[in-house]
């Protein structure tokens, strides 16, 4: 944890930015875990933030690629971006909002970057959701 929260910091300090409170508790909170809503975020953060510093924060973490969103539906889900995280795509339940991280896999990846090549397409990122039923709510239909 220590080395994550020394990059936020190195990537804040180079972009004119200081880690504040909020900012860390916001970082903390994302670090290791499944996507997360912002009520999610808004508990875990508790009295560190209020509602204005952890939008602010969010924005800031966006606009700097620290995090960055998942859109469920019309609703988002917010993770560490792929700079302070291991890469992965997504499978969401579209019933329950339920976000599973498909850990790497070298066919996908060999995959995505084969078709972006036939088309001499240069990609910098992606993000990969696939959206269907968890097995719970697979069940109940």
């Amino acid at each position: 944890m220590l080395d994550a929260t020394r990059q936020l910091q190195t990537a804040l300090k180079e972009r004119g930015y200081s880690l504040t409170r909020a900012r860390l508790a916001v970082f903390t909170a994302l670090q290791g875990e499944e996507p997360q809503t912002i009520r999610e975020l808004t508990i875990k953060v508790g009295s560190t933030a209020d509602r204005s510093s952890l939008y602010r924060t969010i924005s800031l973490f966006e606009k700097l690629d620290i995090v960055q969103r998942l859109q469920i539906g019309w609703k988002y889900k917010l993770e560490l971006s792929a700079a302070f995280s291991y890469h992965h795509h997504h499978l969401s339940c579209i019933d329950c909002g339920l976000t599973i991280a498909i850990e790497e896999d070298s066919g996908l990846e060999k995959r995505i970057n084969a078709v972006a090549t036939t088309k001499d397409f240069h990609p910098t990122d992606h993000l990969l959701e696939i959206r269907g039923r968890c097995p719970k709510c697979h069940k109940k239909k």
